[in-house]
């Protein structure tokens, strides 16, 4: 057995099909041992509406011509589309000795901590798990854990169309309303938000991550 590593490589995945990279994620984690490195896979999809295992039909307002794909995340019903960083965390939970709600705070702080630099006062709910600023939902959170090996990850609405939120009830919640970076004068790039927001990331856990080039 080789040594067990709490390194993490980031896959730069760049503009992807959801249900694609969905199925990859499943099949990554069905390959998996106790020796394979953690990953963090970032992605942008092209517009999807995703509906959760508990997820409510009638939380979809209006589809129109985005598609809608059930998947086995936790959670309700989230839009995904171009210029929301998208971070999907593979990660071995036993390993690191974590638990699925240290991890979601950990989450949730490393958010909050990269909005602060910017002079945003974001803040957690936990009621309702994301990133929210004035009442406003700027992050999203879905995770799914099977066998200690976690799936599926966070969102940031970084510079993107929020005109799709308004055609369901985000995360189940009727007029719950949307923000993004822009809104709040942050105008760095999501290149540069990625990198930044991975940073935390990798303070938080704490690990040592490896950054491989777009595929």
């Amino acid at each position: 057995m080789g040594a067990i590593s709490n390194d993490v490589i980031v896959r730069q995945l760049g503009l992807r099909d959801y249900e694609t990279t969905w199925r990859e994620m499943q099949s990554f984690t069905r390959a998996r041992d106790a020796d394979s490195p953690d990953e963090l896979w970032v992605v942008q999809h092209p517009p999807v509406f995703t509906l959760g295992t508990n997820g409510k039909a009638e939380h979809i307002l209006n589809a129109g011509d985005i598609p809608v794909v059930k998947i086995d995340r936790g959670g309700q019903v989230t839009y995904h589309g171009p210029g929301q960083l998208v971070i999907y965390l593979l990660l071995n939970l036993h390993r690191r000795k974590l638990g699925i709600r240290k991890l979601v705070t950990i989450l949730e702080e490393s958010i909050v901590t990269l909005l602060k630099t910017y002079d945003v006062d974001a803040y957690a709910d936990p009621d309702a798990p994301g990133v929210y600023v004035n009442k406003r939902k700027i992050a999203a959170l879905g995770l799914r854990v099977s066998r200690g090996y976690t799936t599926h990850g966070l969102s940031l609405n970084v510079n993107m169309d929020l005109e799709p939120f308004t055609r369901i009830n985000p995360c189940g919640y009727a007029g719950l309303e949307i923000i993004q970076c822009q809104d709040l004068g942050i105008n760095s790039s999501i290149e540069t938000l990625t990198n930044e927001l991975i940073s935390h990331l990798n303070q938080q856990l704490p690990t040592q991550m490896t950054t491989l080039p777009p595929a």
